[in-house]
């Protein structure tokens, strides 16, 4: 038996050592935690998808304030507008009724105008303004087909709508009478055509949106 208060001889320092070995081996080896991929390519979907559903939200939220903000319209066909005054007689009746029931078979309005304007010195290019207000989803759409519906060859572009916003477009046609220009607009709460016998895109797109913000008004 050993003495404590000795020094160890060489068989107990061997001993020692092949207890401490003994004691490294039986020590269990605690691997770092490893990754797959797995957690952070799910965390990088749940990421997107929620990005992706905050923008769709805030697109729904978007639209939605636009269709409120829009819908609401009401139009007038004053007696004097944008320098023209309103032409008031048997057969400007009858051309109103027929504009009514043209635009009438491309979209169903709650309410409807239609009125023929004309310079005082210039009375060969009156300008025939008609449309109405109901709810329109898809503005751009629904304003393609009445153009297309009232002029099948005319080629049209987009141009500025002026303060009340949603889309206007004007192009060139043609009748047995000639070329003539046709302008509409349309937003959410309105949808409205004019025709300019004898005058150019030009000069057609800017009258009618001068037009447009003495006829419109959102309550």
């Amino acid at each position: 038996m050993s003495n404590p208060h000795l020094p160890a001889g060489p068989d107990e320092n061997r001993h020692l050592e092949l207890l401490s070995e003994h004691r490294e081996l039986s020590e269990p080896t605690v691997a770092p935690p490893q990754s797959n991929g797995r957690g952070s390519a799910r965390t990088w979907v749940l990421a997107s998808l929620l990005v992706a559903g905050l923008a769709g939200a805030a697109a729904l939220g978007t639209f939605g304030w636009r269709v409120a903000d829009q819908r609401d319209t009401a139009l007038t066909t004053p007696d004097q507008l944008a320098g023209l005054h309103r032409v008031v007689d048997a057969d400007a009746a009858q051309t109103e009724e027929d504009l009514r029931t043209a635009i009438a078979a491309g979209i169903n309005l709650d309410d409807s105008v239609a009125a023929i304007y004309r310079s005082a010195d210039d009375a060969d290019r009156p300008v025939l303004v008609f449309g109405g207000t109901t709810l329109i989803w898809q503005p751009e759409r629904d304003l393609d087909t009445l153009i297309h519906d009232l002029a099948t060859d005319a080629a049209t572009e987009e141009v500025p709508a002026g303060r009340y916003g949603g889309v206007m477009k004007c192009g060139l046609a043609s009748d047995e009478t000639g070329m003539f220009a046709v302008c509409g607009w349309a937003d959410h709460g309105s949808a409205v055509l004019a025709l300019f016998p004898s005058r150019t895109v030009e000069e057609a797109a800017p009258l009618l949106r001068e037009m447009r913000e003495q006829m419109q008004s959102r309550g």
